[in-house]
């Protein structure tokens, strides 16, 4: 398999470049996986999704009959000035406090990547230095979002063959919002949602501040956006990604907030987004919008809204059963089992 062999990029302008050179599926193995999911002991479609799944997966990895080894999750950790604004019903703090969770095993991204036999593992970004409030300023320097996006870009370990990614940062929900509403249009309204549960008064608020940033920010560039409105975690996030992309690794991605970073790339790069799949439909009302603009089917659908890349940790499950059946189920002819 080709992967794209790229060292380093140090501006918004090398990022966009990078994206623009990525490699695509392998076609002759998907055609391959194809031919070999026809000849299953199974009548033509029973399993559903799960063999396309297993089809799109093989594509990624240049296999018609693939298994998943290495499967990592990453969850990114940023705090964001915005908070200033009273957008959360958390004070920052929390995001120091969960990443020493998330370091001691005691979240429950920790449980859920065990049950999938991942390798989970924590970044901090700048935690003492959050965004700017991006009611106010920019949230991230060029600088900033670049080395956020190096940061995301370099913990994908090269022999992993699934990814996901997750994040933490309290007020990172305002941050989605206001990225979904500058790359889709639309009100403010439509895509600011209660995020860790403020109330009415703090959803008013908050629909208030998601408004005057993307207001003070408006851009056709999907990564000023980035810069403008998101946060460290996220830039890393859509950095990860797009660095799974170079190395051939499917990515589960999880909820609003990962969808919101990932849209960054799609807005950039059309396709960019193809080695990708949407792990879990997020309680957080806008997500189905975001979902439906990037014309993603999630694969669960549990009422789950905690982030830290939960959802899509969760559906590791449903991506390697769909895998272990393509490949180790055997074939009419394998079995001795007539056709039809």
């Amino acid at each position: 398999m080709k992967e794209l062999n790229v060292s380093a990029f140090s501006s918004l302008t090398e990022f966009r470049a990078v994206l623009a050179a990525m490699p695509s599926t392998d076609a002759t193995a998907v055609s391959a996986a194809q031919d070999r999911n026809g000849q299953l002991t199974k009548p033509p479609g029973a399993l559903g999704r799960l063999e396309e799944l297993a089809i799109w997966y093989g594509g990624w990895r240049g296999s018609d009959r693939p298994r998943v080894g290495k499967r990592q999750v990453i969850v990114f950790a940023g705090n964001h000035g915005v908070t200033a604004q009273g957008v959360s019903a958390f004070p920052s703090e929390v995001t120091v406090q969960m990443v020493a969770n998330f370091e001691h095993g005691g979240a429950a991204v920790n449980q859920l990547s065990r049950v999938a036999g991942a390798e989970m593992s924590v970044h901090a970004l700048d935690l003492d230095t959050p965004t700017a409030d991006f009611t106010k300023a920019a949230a991230m320097s060029e600088t900033e979002v670049v080395a956020a996006l190096t940061a995301g870009w370099n913990a994908v370990d090269g022999d992993t063959e699934l990814l996901v990614v997750g994040e933490m940062g309290i007020g990172n929900t305002t941050s989605a919002a206001a990225i979904a509403t500058a790359l889709f249009g639309g009100d403010a309204t439509e895509w600011t949602g209660r995020g860790t549960g403020v109330d009415d008064a703090g959803l008013i608020n908050k629909t208030r501040v998601v408004s005057e940033g993307v207001a003070l920010h408006a851009s056709d560039d999907a990564l000023e956006i980035l810069r403008c409105l998101g946060g460290r975690e996220l830039a890393a996030m859509a950095g990860a990604i797009a660095s799974a992309r170079a190395k051939r690794i499917p990515v589960i991605m999880d909820g609003f907030i990962c969808t919101a970073a990932a849209a960054c790339l799609e807005k950039v790069q059309s396709g960019a987004l193809d080695h990708v799949v949407a792990g879990h439909l997020s309680q957080e009302g806008a997500h189905a919008k975001l979902l439906k603009a990037l014309d993603k089917d999630p694969l669960l659908s549990l009422d789950m809204r905690l982030g830290e890349g939960s959802g899509a940790t969760l559906a590791i499950n449903i991506l390697v059963a769909a895998v272990e059946c393509h490949s180790g189920m055997a074939t009419f002819a394998e079995a001795g089992v007539a056709a039809g």
